[in-house]
């Protein structure tokens, strides 16, 4: 059985990591460490994590020496890890419980190093845990196949469901920007022609940000996109403006589910 590598990047999550991790104890492949990064929470985060670790010696929580942002703390993470893949999950999302069961199966023979998966969408104050939660319709599916063209449109890969094989690939770190530096990792892998597969079952749950967050605001993401074409995949003018037209465009949508 591979040993799975999940990376979860914390601060001030004290309300929604406890579910979280969880999801991810509870999954049907048990062969995994939890990587947790705490970047200088305020709150009882460390705490909790504490005693998490202390009731199953498979969740590894580390501190930050002072706030570096998601990217930082994933890569701390990251760097820490043992596993054969290295899976993605924030501390506020959920796993199903055979995520990594049903994924590593699809892995093994999809013939690509990256696979993801689709996931459900619920409301930020959603209370409930992995193992309760009933299918609500609100689905954002992944597409079967995608290469490097069609993710500068849309970034088809939801974090929370990404895998990559650390075999493969090495431990591939996220570029320290301050948004999207996941979608600038997938996009690493993918510029030699890499391409990524999913298994379209939605096997992970999502919190919707609240309103005025960082992830709702689309304005924001405009400018942090135009950054991530310009000078992280030094695209060209044209280019750049013809993906961002059409990641705005996908981005309202999906939106609406």
């Amino acid at each position: 059985m591979p040993l799975v590598s999940v990376v979860m990047p914390v601060h001030n999550a004290a309300a929604t990591l406890g579910p979280s991790v969880r999801s991810v104890l509870a999954q049907t492949h048990s062969d995994l460490e939890l990587l947790i990064t705490d970047d200088a929470s305020s709150d009882d985060s460390m705490d909790l994590l504490t005693e998490l670790a202390r009731q199953d010696e498979r969740v590894l929580p580390g501190a930050a020496a002072r706030q570096g942002g998601a990217a930082r703390a994933r890569n701390l993470a990251i760097e820490r890890a043992q596993g054969d893949f290295i899976a993605f999950l924030d501390s506020d999302d959920m796993w199903l419980p055979t995520k990594l069961e049903k994924q590593l199966a699809f892995a093994a023979t999809a013939g690509t190093p990256l696979t993801f998966t689709s996931y459900y969408k619920v409301d930020a104050l959603y209370a409930g845990e992995a193992a309760d939660f009933v299918p609500n319709g609100r689905v954002v599916w992944a597409p079967e196949h995608v290469d490097y063209s069609a993710m500068l449109v849309q970034d088809h890969i939801g974090a929370l469901t990404a895998m990559y094989d650390r075999r493969v690939l090495g431990a591939k770190l996220m570029p320290d920007m301050p948004k999207r530096q996941d979608y600038a990792l997938w996009l690493s892998i993918m510029r030699d022609g890499t391409p990524a597969r999913a298994l379209r079952e939605p096997l992970a749950v999502y919190r919707s940000q609240r309103a005025g967050s960082l992830s709702s605001n689309k304005l924001s993401l405009v400018q942090y996109n135009w950054n991530l074409y310009r000078r992280h995949e030094q695209l060209s003018v044209v280019r750049s403006t013809r993906a961002l037209v059409g990641a705005a465009w996908h981005s309202v949508r999906k939106s609406h589910i």
